[in-house]
């Protein structure tokens, strides 16, 4: 098919297909079809949706579906993420348990696909259960700890393993609370090396969730030449570390304190089938 011979919806969404546009802008619908009437666009692109060709990501955003996914009617994140987030204009990782599943430590395929976002924040999405957490970040997110790889539409970017386990930490209660986290991070311990961290690591990730995770590595999880890394390498690069509860917004009266970590042990740690 030639462009001269697209002359609906559909045919303008195959011919972008077939040459590896996946993905569409409304913005760029109506630039291209701006003899229709504003009303004759949503129209046609309702009659899309319905009949299974084209997925409403986001405001003003869809996605082709796929053959391969035709029969479920909806497309994964992965599927999209990167086209959406270059629209939306956002710095962005794909984070928690689905960079932590990349890394072969989530066994089970995560409910909610998890993205850090540079500001402003975007609201969650939910269509068709397929849910999106955007969480938002003030800090210029760091490059070098993030990493492209390869998808079904192109490349996305996700958190390296060291970024993944303190995410796991300081976002906690978007995966289901610290239990899980240390569940989730002993599997993850295989693909990570703390040796490699330097300044720009420590500039980005909080200092607090430095030392819970080194408590935890050394003291609940077994990983203690690990942890013991994590804390030369956050000593080098002068973190200091001041006294925090393990679990944040509970009391700490009567607690012991670990004086290597200055952590105050609030919690008992409950993981499963170490």
């Amino acid at each position: 098919m030639n462009y001269s011979e697209v002359t609906t919806f559909q045919d303008w969404v195959l011919y972008r297909y077939k040459r590896g546009k996946a993905t569409f802008s409304r913005q760029k619908l109506v630039a291209d079809f701006s003899h229709l009437s504003e009303q004759t666009i949503k129209n046609n692109l309702n009659l899309l949706i319905k009949k299974g060709q084209i997925f409403p990501v986001f405001k003003g955003f869809y996605s082709v579906i796929p053959i391969s996914y035709s029969l479920i009617g909806i497309v994964p994140p992965e599927f999209y993420i990167d086209d959406l987030m270059e629209y939306l204009n956002r710095q962005y990782y794909v984070c928690l348990l689905n960079a932590a599943s990349h890394y072969g430590a989530a066994h089970q395929k995560p409910q909610i696909f998890s993205v850090i976002t540079s500001l402003p924040t975007l609201r969650d999405t939910s269509k068709r259960n397929v849910k999106i957490n955007f969480i938002a970040t003030r800090k210029e997110i760091p490059q070098k700890w993030i990493k492209s790889i390869r998808g079904e539409n192109g490349d996305y970017m996700i958190s390296k393993p060291e970024l993944t386990a303190v995410d796991l930490i300081t976002f906690q209660k978007e995966i289901g609370g610290l239990n899980r986290a240390c569940t989730v991070i002993y599997e993850l311990m295989e693909s990570v090396k703390f040796g490699k961290l330097d300044k720009s690591f420590f500039d980005y990730v909080p200092t607090s969730n430095i030392q819970r995770l080194g408590y935890l590595l050394e003291y609940e999880l077994g990983h203690t030449e690990q942890a013991n890394i994590l804390f030369s390498k956050a000593k080098t690069h002068n973190c200091k570390f001041q006294k925090i509860p393990l679990k944040s917004n509970k009391p700490t009266e009567y607690c012991e304190i670990n004086v290597k970590w200055k952590i105050i042990i609030n919690e008992e740690i409950e993981i499963d089938d170490l």
